[in-house]
Parts: C-alpha cells; structure tokens; sequence
C-alpha cells in the first residue's frame, strides 16, 4: 500500500513538473514570436526590384537568385511586397513616358510614392560559363554598388555569392566576421501610390499662419516656419491642397476629401465630391478646386457647399491659382484653363504637351512649371512663352515673395529668379522630392518627402526644420 501511494506521489510530481514545463516552453515561445515581431517593426523597410539580366541566364537562376536576395536582407530590412512595387511602378509609367522611365528617374519616384528609403537591384550577366553579378543599393542620398564575377558557378554557389554581395553593402562581408551586422538606416513609412503635386500661392504674404497638408491626414501649423505643431484633421486621406478665403482655411484630397477652418486648428469634414482633388485656391469671393477624373473643376462660396463645373477637358488638372482677376489652372498635357469667374472655363495654347505641375503670379507675370524643367510664362494667362532652361528635373512648385521666384521639384531642385525668364540654381541640402513653395511672414518654405521641411528668407540659403513628421507633405499655405 506504501509503495503505491509513493507511486502516486510520484506520477503526480513527474505530471506537476510536465505541466510547469510545457507552460515555460509556451511561454517562451510566445515570447519569442513577440520578439522577432518587435524586430521586424524596428527594421527599415526596403524595396528589391525583380532581378535584371543579359545574355545566357535562365528564368530558373533569376529566381533563385531574387530569393536568395530577400532572404539575406530579410536580416536587415522589411521587404515591400511585390505587389506594391508593381501598383507603384505603373504609377510612375503614367506619370513619366515608359521610355523617360529610367532607372534613375523612375526608382527615385517610386521611392517617393512609397516613402521607402532603401531600394536593392540585382543585374546578372552570363557569357558561356562566366557570370558578373552586380547589386546595387539606392537611398534618396546615394547609391553603391557591389560586382563580383564567377566562371563555372552554378547557381548555388551564385546564391552564396549574392549573400557576401548583401554583406558587403550594408554589414560586414562575411569572411570578416562570421555573422554580417546590419547597419543602422533611418526608419521610414510606408505609402500608398501618388502622384507628384504642387503647391499653390497667390500673393506676398507678410504675416500670418502656415499651415502645411500631406499624407494620411497630416496637418502642422506654423507661426515662423520654423516651429511646427501636428494638427487632427480626422481623416486619414492624403490632404494634397490648402487655401485660405473668407475667414475660412479649406483643404483638399484624395477621394473627394474637403476640410475646413477658421483657424487651422479644428477641422470639419465636408463633403463635396468622390473625385481626387489636387489643389484648391480662393479669389473673387470663390473658392476654386481641380483635379481628376476628367479636368474636375468645383467651387464653392463657403467652403461647404460645392458645385462641379464644366472644364472642357478630359485631362488631370495640377494646380490652380487667382491673380489679377483671373483663375489659371494647369495639368497634363500642357493643359492650361483660364476663367474671370470660376465658373466658365477657356482652353490656352501652351506650345508644349509636357505635364504642368504648378502656377504662381508675380511681378506682373503668371509663370507656371512642369515635367523636365518646363517653364512657361504669361503677362495675361492668355499668350504663354516657352523659357529654356537647364535642367532635365520635373519641377513641382512655384511661388512669388519678396520680389523673387522660387521653384522647387525633383532631388531637392530649386532655382530663383528676379523675372521669371533667367534662372539661378541654389543649394537645397537635401536630396529629396520638394513638392511646393510659398511665402508668407517674411519667408520662404519649401517642403516634401518624408516630412522634409526648408525656410529661407531670400530663397537663396536654405535651412532645414523639424517638422515631427516620416509623412510627405504636399501643399502649404501662409494666411
């Protein structure tokens, strides 16, 4: 009878000890899957475009090989997937011609659209039984490139070699140390397909508040420029315009999104349309917006209510401006509309069927900008003058303050002018997509990718600031 009931004791301590074991075991296990969950959120995200080749590569090695890639730089970056990649590739296909498509410029725009830092390319070229392979990794700062050539290389030891090409880009190559170590790179958001905007400004503005619209929403306010505070705006649409008229801050944006104001502050939705609205101004009692499908074109006396109008063009409409008692409106094709009243829309000949990103009024002169260096000025919105110029960037924005033009677009861009005919490059300090420009309170702000933000006070010497946020930022307004 003892030895039984010591046998029981026993099972019961042998099952006790099972139990609290497999609890400990699940417990860690739980704990690692959170961990590596952790570690995947910190890590960078990075785009890995589909692998390149020439000559004698099969479609079988070119796949392997783009999996080897990913699997290697899983160990650094958050891969985006490639579904995501192609949505944004076609993106840019609409918006640069296939063959303008390059890779500089069509990788670059990607990276914008998708608010990704890191972009890897792999190129494989085989000749008989010899193979160069090259990887290539892009920032918005700066590109390297790693080669490495094999003869009589199958397509595993190709594998391993692409794992010390990963290596050696962004750790340590592995006959270093045994294990690469990743290198820190900034932490980016994610971002859904856009297309490049501009900003918008009427007039010189002394004094006031800017406030600055972007992506998912965003809206800062400003005093200086300089200081910026996150606003709610209630949606988490891309906000891609904003106007001040009337006592009343409006601001547009994807899938017919209108907020408004009285003090940049607290926003009320409003509701308007299902069109993606571009950019949005105020003159002659009327707030105007643009954008597409099918030239949309809406105003609205308030704000609130808004009547869609008849533009007579099948084109996307970029932006929009009053000056001189006359709305301008600009898009593709080199699509310009004027109108004295925001109601009745008359087509002009531009002379160019570049996209037309921007349009501004100063010193007399409407002046409007666009696809690879366009710039086309007009004394009266009617007549347009082509001006030649040296730079083959897409120009986003355009302004006029204190007596000088500032444009700004593709890879930090930015060039001044006194007559909007004669150009002056100047120094941006950042390579990254600058979407618009205005002025107001005695200074210039330029913005863009990534939450990118840079005053100045002659539009010569630029200074970054902190904006406090990854978001790209597409449009400002100073009141």
């Amino acid at each position: 009878m003892r030895f039984l009931l010591s046998l029981s004791i026993l099972s019961i301590l042998i099952f006790s000890l099972s139990c609290k074991t497999t609890t400990e075991n699940q417990t860690q296990v739980s704990s690692s899957v959170q961990q590596e969950k952790e570690e995947s959120q910190e890590k960078p995200q990075s785009i890995v475009v589909p692998v390149a080749s020439l000559g004698d590569v099969s479609e079988t090695r070119k796949k392997i090989l783009q999996n080897s890639l990913e699997d290697e730089l899983k160990e650094y970056f958050s891969i985006i997937s490639q579904e995501r990649f192609e949505e944004a590739q076609e993106k840019a296909f609409e918006q640069l011609d296939y063959e303008e498509c390059t890779e500089d410029q069509c990788i670059m725009m990607i990276q914008e659209m998708l608010q990704v830092e890191n972009v890897f390319h792999l190129e494989v070229i085989g000749e008989g039984s010899d193979t160069q392979l090259s990887l290539s990794w892009r920032t918005l700062d700066e590109k390297k490139k790693e080669t490495d050539i094999c003869s009589g290389c199958g397509t595993i030891e190709l594998s391993g070699i692409v794992m010390g090409l990963v290596g050696r880009l962004v750790g340590v190559e592995e006959k270093v140390v045994d294990k690469p170590v990743a290198v820190e790179t900034p932490k980016v958001v994610p971002k859904v397909v856009q297309e490049p905007v501009v900003q918008k400004i009427e007039n010189d503005k002394t004094k006031g508040l800017f406030v600055s619209v972007g992506y998912s929403g965003t809206i800062l306010t400003s005093s200086d420029g300089t200081t910026w505070t996150p606003r709610t705006s209630g949606t988490s649409n891309r906000l891609l315009g904003v106007t001040y008229g009337n006592g009343t801050f409006v601001t547009v944006g994807d899938s017919g999104t209108i907020l408004t104001s009285p003090d940049g502050t607290s926003w009320t939705s409003r509701s308007g349309t299902s069109y993606k609205l571009q950019k949005v101004t105020y003159g002659n009692g009327l707030f105007v917006t643009v954008g597409y499908p099918s030239g949309s074109i809406l105003t609205s006396s308030d704000g609130t209510t808004w009547t869609p109008r008849t533009s007579g063009t099948s084109n996307r409409l970029m932006g929009v401006t009053y000056e001189n008692e006359l709305f301008v409106t600009v898009g593709h094709q080199g699509t310009i509309l004027t109108s004295s009243d925001g109601t009745s829309w008359t087509q002009r000949n531009s002379g160019t069927s570049n996209r037309l990103y921007g349009v501004t009024y100063g010193n007399e002169l409407f002046v409007t900008v666009g696809h690879q260096g366009t710039i086309l000025t007009s004394s009266d919105g009617t007549s347009w003058t082509q001006r030649s110029f040296g730079t083959g960037y897409n120009l986003y924005g355009v302004t006029y303050g204190n007596g000088t033009f500032v444009m700004v677009g593709q890879s930090g861009t930015i060039f001044t002018s006194s007559d909007g005919t004669s150009w002056t490059e100047r120094t941006s300090g950042t390579s990254r997509f600058l979407y618009g420009v205005t002025y107001g309170n005695g200074t210039f702000v330029t913005f863009g990718g990534s939450g990118i933000i840079l005053t100045s006070s002659d539009g010569n010497s630029w200074t970054k600031r902190t904006s406090g946020t990854s978001n790209h930022l597409y449009d400002v307004y100073s009141q």
